[in-house]
């Protein structure tokens, strides 16, 4: 059970999680988290910690000088042990970027890389998966081209049986499926994961894992309020309360997963 952090409740809001995908600004789908952040983290608890590498919310084609700060915070990722990445890059079209995804695993090396939900915005999904398998990432996060993992749960299933067969023409009239080598990618489904929806999405895709926030909503301690000001734009989460991973949240995906799979 991949947890995305965000913000730090307690330590047992992790209980039960396979992996943290550490990020930060979840209203911009996730970027690149502070280093201080991740030691924290990284001190306090036993599971991987993978961290976002993604240097602003938007679309995923980045200009050099963004392509410079992803090498330098993949560069402290690694340096301050976060024990994978999560990133991803595509083209104008709607391609992976090939020449950026290869120049940024290298940077990676020898960590694990997931391709974040980049993956989602691709012209060709079936097409953009066979680039990243052969360009060696671990996993990839989807929704499934869609709006939610439950949205777009035919496609997801598409993926999960891509990834474990190849057609291919034994002769002019004959098409056969043989089995490929599994493991070769993961299709991990992420995206509006609950406890209500879970179980229909493991079943409906055959997928081994699966990707959440489990995060619930907590007031402020401040005695004292302001509501004439905010500190972001009339988009941005209320100043009063916050979004934390929710350890009863966490503790019941896990429990919903081991009895599914």
């Amino acid at each position: 059970v991949p947890i995305k952090c965000y913000f730090i409740n307690t330590l047992d809001s992790f209980a039960g999680a396979g992996r943290i995908e550490l990020c930060s600004s979840l209203l911009e789908g996730g970027i690149t988290p502070s280093i201080g952040l991740l030691q924290v983290v990284k001190e306090n608890v036993q599971i991987p910690v993978y961290v976002m590498i993604r240097p602003r919310g938007g679309d995923f084609l980045y200009t050099d000088r963004e392509v410079e700060v992803m090498r330098k915070d993949i560069e402290l990722m690694k340096s301050h042990k976060a024990d994978g990445l999560v990133l991803g890059a595509l083209t104008e079209d709607g391609r992976v970027d090939v020449a950026l995804c290869m120049e940024l695993l290298a940077a990676c090396r020898p960590l694990p890389v997931t391709f974040h939900r980049a993956f989602d915005m691709v012209h060709d999904p079936s097409v953009a998966l066979e680039t990243l398998a052969s360009l060696g990432f671990e996993r990839i996060l989807t929704s499934g081209c869609d709006s939610s993992a439950l949205e777009g749960l035919l496609l997801i299933k598409r993926l999960v049986e891509q990834v474990n067969s190849i057609y291919i023409f034994m002769s002019q009239s004959l098409l056969r499926s043989v089995p490929k080598a599994k493991g070769r990618i993961i299709i991990m489904p992420g995206g509006g994961i609950t406890e209500r929806n879970l179980q229909r999405i493991l079943e409906g895709s055959g997928a081994q894992e699966f990707h959440c926030s489990a995060r619930s909503s907590r007031e402020s301690a401040m005695k004292f309020r302001n509501a004439n000001v905010s500190m972001g734009t009339s988009l941005s989460a209320p100043e009063y309360s916050f979004k934390v991973a929710d350890v009863t949240k966490v503790r019941t995906l896990n429990a919903i997963a081991k009895n599914t799979l």
